[in-house]
């Protein structure tokens, strides 16, 4: 079958063979893994995937779990913000597929492929822990080779995969399809939701219904967000009120509810420990912070007594899907996502500590030092986000800051 260019693309069309498709896809991947020409072409989400995983050198044959999660860390995992109510609404919404006859199993996994939940019949919870299907397995593609968790996660997309499209040859007997619940807020992926099953249950219309419930996932948590800010704003009502310099309230996760004599903003970065008193705060500097029932008022020291902060800065990009920031210093620690140009930006500026022009900075990125009006407005906003940490005229890191990256690449 030659890959469709939808965004849901089923294993296989209503009315087909489920038997004598799986023939032709075995003489595809046997052709492939050997070699050989095939005698048709994989869809090509299949066939990304057993290329990037070819790359890897990952042998079909030995694909297997060889370390799973300890109990204490699955029940931390679980705890992460938002999926209890992804596993709650996957099970809701799935329920018709896994009844005591099926031979079907829903799986929740995490944004690393960790797999957290596992629901359904006794018999197919069995055949799937003979697999290595467990809670705290790891089903990323790098892992057990091309399957619902792991290709939906690397593709970005809900994915089906059947029978002799998995890259590993002990799960030809199955069929996956997994679909990525986003974070409705950033869009970062939060988790996968997959149902596993028989091969011989192989339908096309399971690939909707997961990603429909996937959205109605993503629905449950924009809703629980918007009724935690209203909250928010209703408790900080009064004392916003009386407020005499500017003021913020955010939510526990730095999601602003309110904001007094300041522009607008929609998220800041807060420490990954946060107390009352005094914080340093991307993008607003030195704060004094009051907690609220569910959240935090931040106020802004117009005046800060202290000058600059001595602060570590670490970069992360290791995974190009979610590259990151880190800052620790005496006044608190916090993390924030990256997207890809500002990783670039900032990987740039850590190998020239003397600073770069907006012509320099655009021959790195570009390699045309005339698009300084781009660069400009790059840095208008990475500057807006780490205030007092990225300098401008020429754009460096603030001297007192100490920058390293992960994996490390030579800075100076």
């Amino acid at each position: 079958m030659i890959g469709a260019t939808n965004r849901l693309e089923p294993a296989l069309g209503s009315g087909e063979d489920p038997a004598q498709y799986a023939r032709v896809l075995e003489s595809v991947y046997e052709a492939t893994m050997s070699g050989r020409k095939p005698p048709a072409r994989p869809r090509s989400v299949i066939a990304d995937s057993w290329s990037r995983l070819r790359a890897l050198g990952l042998d079909p044959e030995r694909c297997s779990i060889t370390k799973t999660t300890r109990a204490s860390e699955i029940e931390e995992r679980r705890g992460a913000a938002g999926m209890t109510e992804i596993f709650d609404e996957a099970v809701r919404g799935l329920a018709p597929l896994v009844g005591p006859d099926d031979a079907n199993l829903i799986v929740v996994a995490d944004r690393q492929g960790r797999i957290l939940w596992r629901h359904g019949p006794g018999r197919m919870l069995d055949r799937a822990e003979r697999l290595g299907m467990i809670e705290g397995a790891s089903w990323t593609e790098e892992a057990v080779g091309t399957n619902g968790i792991g290709t939906s996660l690397a593709s970005g997309s809900a994915v089906q995969v059947f029978s002799a499209e998995h890259y590993s040859r002990s799960q030809h007997p199955w069929t996956c399809s997994g679909a990525t619940v986003r974070d409705p807020r950033s869009r970062r992926a939060l988790a996968v939701v997959n149902v596993a099953g028989a091969a011989g249950t192989v339908h096309p219309s399971t690939l909707a219904l997961v990603d429909s419930v996937a959205r109605l996932a993503e629905s449950a948590l924009r809703e629980k967000h918007r009724i935690g800010l209203d909250r928010l704003r209703m408790i900080s009502a009064s004392t916003l009120a009386r407020a005499s310099q500017p003021t913020m309230v955010v939510d526990r996760s730095g999601w602003v509810a309110a904001v007094d004599s300041m522009a607008p903003i929609y998220r800041i970065a807060l420490p990954k420990v946060m107390t009352s008193g005094e914080h340093w705060l991307p993008s607003l500097g030195l704060c004094m912070c009051e907690p609220l029932p569910g959240g935090w008022l931040i106020r802004p020291q117009v005046n800060p007594a202290s000058g600059n902060v001595c602060a570590e800065v670490e970069l992360d990009l290791r995974d190009s899907n979610a590259m990151e920031l880190r800052y620790s210093s005496d006044l608190g620690s916090w993390s924030i996502d990256l997207s890809p140009r500002h990783s670039q930006i900032l990987l740039a500026l850590t190998q020239a500590p003397e600073g770069l022009t907006a012509s320099q900075l655009a021959s790195e990125l570009f390699g045309d030092p005339r698009k300084t009006v781009t660069v400009r407005a790059e840095m208008s906003r990475l500057r807006k986000r780490l205030a007092g940490i990225v300098l401008a005229q020429p754009y460096r890191f603030d001297p007192a800051v100490r920058v390293k990256t992960v994996p490390a690449v030579r800075l100076y």
